[in-house]
């Protein structure tokens, strides 16, 4: 009986072979090699004494089997990251670690400096920066605060709106051209893809680029207009608002935390810090 039963590890590698359908992507995900992943489920299927996985060129299908141990395996993994939170939001101390999640445009032009001002204030606390445009799971403790520009956050976190992100149009002041710099698809920035329709920019765009530092980089070496955040664009010698902040793409900015996690101290201690140094600088957010 005991030699056929399954572990923690065993339904890990079958969710992610489940949810990759290949063993390379499953690999990834647990951070294992192809071969790896292939001997292991060779292995929790001999043990069971049943196929998990129907083998074809294309990869990997879940027999009626396998998709039981991978339904099973995603309740167990939510009641442990639940667990993991319930525990974590029992912890008093002003010490320890906080993962936080933003985009890189706020790390380089508005957060930094705070979060080296907190970790001076917080030396016990040790702060870990993940810099991506996605919102971070944070219901699997992908990171524990997320700052993020959103008109909608998600409904299941709990925050507080900090600020209004305002944006422009910028180039270099000796730019006479009529050319646009724009938002490539892969930024995903439909507010400002519909602005720059909506007002002749976008049939002038000759540059396209996928980050925010890009297009910003873009307009300071004369490459052609572009709309910025003006906290990022402001501080830059080189170039020039044009008028006045675009009031339709104005976007809130937001502190987000999971609601298991918001009595944790360093947490509420963080999230507090972060809220009255933000609102120091909303004349840098609002332009």
């Amino acid at each position: 009986m005991n030699e056929r039963m399954l572990h923690w590890d065993d339904l890990r590698v079958v969710q992610a072979i489940a949810e990759a359908g290949t063993l390379s992507g499953a690999g990834r995900r647990l951070g294992a090699s192809h071969a790896t992943v292939f001997r292991r489920l060779n292995a929790i299927e001999r043990r069971l004494g049943v196929a998990l996985f129907e083998r074809s060129r294309t990869g990997y299908a879940a027999t009626a089997a396998g998709e039981d141990l991978a339904a099973t395996a995603a309740r167990v993994a939510a009641e442990v990251h639940g667990a993991e939170r319930r525990v974590a939001g029992r912890d008093l101390r002003l010490s320890g670690s906080i993962r936080v999640t933003t985009t890189d445009t706020l790390l380089m032009g508005l957060l930094s400096p705070i979060f080296a001002d907190f970790q001076r204030a917080h030396p016990e606390i040790v702060l870990e920066v993940a810099v991506s445009n996605q919102l971070f799971n944070l219901s699997q403790r992908d990171a524990d605060v997320a700052v993020r520009p959103s008109s909608s956050p998600p409904e299941h976190l709990v925050g507080r709106r900090v600020g209004s992100i305002a944006q422009a149009v910028y180039a270099r002041a000796d730019n006479h051209s009529d050319a646009w710099v724009g938002p490539d698809r892969h930024l995903g920035y439909a507010a400002l893809d519909v602005w720059m329709v909506n007002n002749g920019a976008d049939e002038r765009c000759r540059y396209r680029v996928d980050t925010m530092f890009g297009m910003l980089a873009a307009a300071r070496d004369g490459l052609g207009r572009a709309v910025l955040p003006c906290y990022l664009a402001d501080a830059e010698p080189a170039l020039m608002r044009l008028g006045e902040p675009i009031p339709e793409l104005a976007t809130d900015l937001w502190l987000l935390t999971h609601p298991d996690l918001r009595r944790v101290a360093r947490i509420r201690a963080f999230m507090a810090f972060l809220a009255e140094a933000i609102g120091a600088r909303e004349r840098r957010l609002t332009g």
